[in-house]
């Protein structure tokens, strides 16, 4: 589905931007603007607002913006020799299998001046951090008015806390937080060795008669703690807060949450190579990554930028420091090997 196209210029100024995107691969692209593929909902319009809008604008370019991001359909296209998609949001763990399998740039960091400000933990050969956020806890507040679960051990605990719970539909997730509620330290959480995924299988085994929802888009646990039909939820840090703001009867907590990035990867064999090399770089800039702040839904992935948050924004910043000391970073590279070796026992376990 496309989101959002942004036509500038007109006629004349798409056929010039298609000029600019690389002369060796311009016949290939003249049939479509250059595409972005992200999560949709509040992700896109963040990326778009900090980070496209203002790098296409600069060039009197158009671009079309699209969700949902597959891994499926990427593959898909490069295989088919078809590529629509140029520039991609993917999670870490489909960064690396995605350049595993070929189908996304292996990049050229050469090309890539402001990756080199970067924590080094935010750039892989495949894709690099634009932005960080989180899986949280959120919960009704007339379910629990006077506060909810602090922790995933409390989420597990429904005596304290009854009613149905929401949990994402992906084992990456739900192995790093049925670990934590099981009492394992966060620097023992990886890698997940045989014994710790029976163990994470047995926990999370124990918590399904009490899910009501494995949901797998991002509004659905705000949808579901107002209805009802869940009183908590993982959620993502960033619809969490989108959902606050736009009156949800929800809080949250970002204590022990699971910090995670906004991966960007270029598509392989994409006819705009080097417009993408272009936006990703820009994406990766001080000042679109100070833009974050104003929007509040994900924050900056650059330190620099994030240390000029002012203490109310802090507070919505997954990587605040007055977070470092519960938080669990995911691991994406051991998230892409046990999802592919545990794949059918995680599907058995869902239809089970």
């Amino acid at each position: 589905m496309i989101d959002r196209r942004h036509v500038l210029l007109g006629g004349l100024a798409a056929g010039t931007a298609l000029g600019l995107a690389g002369r060796p691969r311009l016949a290939l692209a003249q049939d479509r603007p250059f595409t972005f593929v992200s999560w949709g909902g509040a992700l896109s319009e963040m990326e778009e607002t900090a980070f496209l809008d203002p790098f296409f604008q600069a060039r009197g370019m158009d671009y079309a913006s699209v969700s949902p991001m597959e891994f499926a359909r990427i593959r898909a296209m490069v295989e088919a020799g078809n590529v629509e998609w140029d520039l991609a949001d993917v999670d870490g763990a489909t960064a690396w299998r995605g350049g595993e399998h070929g189908v996304l740039e292996t990049l050229d960091l050469a090309r890539l001046p402001n990756a080199a400000a970067l924590d080094p933990g935010w750039v892989t050969p495949y894709a690099i951090a634009t932005s960080t956020g989180g899986s949280i806890i959120a919960w009704s507040r007339e379910a629990f008015p006077d506060g909810g679960p602090s922790t995933w051990a409390d989420f597990w605990d429904v005596a304290r806390f009854p009613g149905m719970r929401g949990m994402y539909r992906g084992l990456y997730w739900c192995y790093e937080v049925a670990m934590l509620a099981d009492g394992v330290a966060r620097e023992e959480v990886y890698p997940a060795t045989p014994d710790k995924m029976a163990q994470a299988f047995a926990k999370l085994e124990a918590l399904k008669p009490h899910v009501s929802v494995w949901w797998s888009s991002g509004p659905q646990p705000a949808q579901i703690m107002t209805s009802g039909e869940a009183v908590m939820s993982s959620i993502w840090s960033g619809r969490a807060l989108s959902a606050v703001a736009d009156g949800a009867p929800i809080d949250f907590t970002y204590n022990q949450a699971l910090a995670w990035a906004n991966w960007w990867a270029i598509v392989k064999d994409t006819p705009y190579l080097d417009l993408a090399y272009e936006a990703l770089n820009h994406a990766l800039g001080a000042g679109p990554q100070t833009a974050l702040l104003d929007l509040n839904v994900y924050g900056p992935v650059l330190e620099a930028a994030a240390a000029n948050a002012d203490a109310e924004t802090q507070r919505t910043l997954v990587m605040a420091p007055e977070f470092s000391d519960s938080i669990l970073i995911l691991d994406p590279r051991d998230a892409a090997r046990y999802q592919v070796e545990y794949e059918e026992r995680w599907n058995q376990f869902l239809l089970g």
